[in-house]
């Protein structure tokens, strides 16, 4: 299998068992699942896929030489998302931890065929479905990892991605970069998503206007929560299809391409704040970037106070009137 990427280059897939799981019912319904949660028609940015992602992170891992092992973890570690992705964590509660996925990861794989194509070729289902083994796969923040690396690169300016992606280098089990220059570039590239779309208030703001929808049509039967389990196209059609007035209004509110000049209501929210503080090699050694760059530390704080200061959220009557 041929794969060509615009940040990562071409690549050459060799290995079968990676190339029957990209086939499989799993990984291709990745492509109806937008990475941003939030749909294009009710969004303000181009998303793309958790496919796309999926496969980004197993090419950033395979240009690092990564373990076929690692290589597999990295393209399921997504599989397991519903529709909307983090929406999800909104809908069933405040949102903040964003671990739903994480939590239903072993057993969705479970009742996929994946476990099936996993052990035609020898892994382990265990070992492949837990991120405590593979290092360059995920890592906490504010370390760099492939899974957190792919989906800032996917948004930064496609040169300032493929400028980051060639200094990446893996040492001791993690991923650095090879120089001070580049650590910074990615590292003010990532906070600036973080303010300006992960945690701003036109993202905030839709998440959990378009979540409080969700929840209203489920409370009212329009939806199921089984219907998670497929894709956002399949609940989109279905919230299409209804003659409930409050769903369509702040649906088609959302459609709106500036919330801001909304009035605003007493309920103040806050997304989950994102920040890398990498590390990267100086003459073989390794340290980190707030260490060395005192400016830079500054500039975490600083959005981390803003983060917090959070948004409040714009009134939404057809949503107020139904008491959510």
């Amino acid at each position: 299998m041929t794969i060509t990427d615009n940040i990562y280059g071409n690549f050459d897939i060799k290995s079968q068992c990676i190339i029957e799981l990209i086939n499989s019912k799993p990984m291709q319904r990745l492509k109806g699942i937008t990475q941003f949660g939030v749909p294009d028609i009710y969004n303000v940015k181009k998303g793309f896929s958790r496919y796309d992602h999926s496969i980004g992170v197993m090419l950033i891992l395979n240009r690092l030489d990564a373990s076929e092992e690692e290589q597999i973890a990295g393209l399921l570690h997504d599989v397991s998302h519903t529709a909307f992705s983090h929406v999800i964590d909104w809908v069933i509660g405040e949102g903040g931890l964003e671990s739903y996925q994480d939590e239903q990861h072993e057993s969705f794989v479970a009742k996929t065929e994946i476990p099936d194509i996993l052990t035609k070729f020898g892994f382990s289902v265990d070992r492949i479905t837990d991120y405590h083994h593979f290092g360059l796969l995920e890592k906490d923040l504010p370390d760099l990892c492939a899974d957190r690396i792919d989906y800032s690169l996917k948004e930064m300016p496609n040169e300032v991605a493929v400028e980051c992606a060639s200094k990446l280098v893996a040492k001791d089990n993690q991923i650095v970069f090879s120089d001070i220059k580049s650590a910074k570039l990615f590292a003010d590239n990532f906070l600036k998503l973080q303010s300006e779309h992960w945690g701003g208030f036109e993202s905030t703001a839709r998440y959990r206007i378009f979540a409080d929808t969700l929840c209203l049509a489920l409370k009212l039967d329009v939806i199921k929560m089984s219907d998670f389990w497929k894709d956002d196209e399949y609940i989109l059609k279905k919230l299409s299809k209804t003659d409930n007035k409050n769903i369509k209004e702040t649906l088609e509110l959302l459609k709106n391409g500036n919330l801001a000049q909304l009035k605003k209501s007493k309920i103040k929210i806050q997304k989950k704040f994102r920040f890398v503080d990498p590390l990267y090699l100086d003459d073989g050694n390794l340290k980190r970037l707030s260490e060395n760059d005192e400016g830079f530390a500054t500039e975490i704080e600083q959005a981390r106070k803003n983060n917090e200061a959070g948004f409040y959220l714009p009134e939404v009557p057809y949503l107020q009137d139904v008491g959510l």
